[in-house]
């Protein structure tokens, strides 16, 4: 017998911070499938989004963990045609989002992850540093951060040509407010 109680099972498993930090109830979901039969990258997973939802039903730390390690939740393109293919409504992006962070603090991220943790934090310090994403600044961190540096240089000089990317980047007027929300919502300012 499991020398954690049920209760003690409800309150430390992942369902229930998922809950406590996004809102979703994942007790909702009554798995109907909508979700994957709509997810352009469903074919592309080990466990489409129903299924990683299922898992996390369960409350059972080895389930948890199963999640945690998968490829699945960084494929989640958020595009959000599950949340809106559902009939109970559930974010499944803001599931996904959850998992991903949540897979990092723990240290069970996926090794295939690693450019989408590196363009994920690519992608958040240029808005946080500008306001804004400014493209070219982004990509150059991305590249550093993924060894990738010469991987696409000649679709970025083309886009640069037809005026697409921007050299220098076009901040908001007030940078304080971008940091206060950063700030609020990640703990920290990048």
């Amino acid at each position: 017998m499991s020398s954690i109680s049920h209760h003690d099972r409800q309150t430390t498993s992942l369902a229930n911070k998922i809950q406590e930090v996004t809102g979703v109830a994942l007790q909702n979901c009554y798995q109907c499938g909508k979700c994957a039969a709509g997810c352009p990258v469903a074919g592309d997973m080990e466990m489409p989004s129903c299924q990683v939802l299922r898992l996390l039903q369960y409350e059972s730390p080895d389930y948890d963990r199963r999640v945690l390690e998968s490829e699945s939740i960084w494929l989640c393109l958020s595009c959000d045609t599950c949340h809106s293919r559902c009939p109970q409504t559930i974010n499944t992006p803001k599931v996904m989002y959850f998992l991903r962070e949540e897979a990092v603090r723990q240290g069970l991220a996926h090794p295939k992850s690693k450019d989408a943790q590196a363009f994920h934090k690519a992608f958040l310090g240029s808005v946080a540093r500008h306001g804004r994403l400014h493209e070219i600044g982004m990509l150059m961190n991305y590249k550093v951060r993924t060894g990738h540096l010469f991987q696409d240089m000649t679709l970025g000089s083309k886009l640069y040509q037809k005026g697409k990317l921007e050299l220098l980047p076009h901040g908001v007027e007030d940078k304080a407010a971008v940091k206060k929300l950063f700030k609020r919502t990640t703990g920290n300012k990048e």
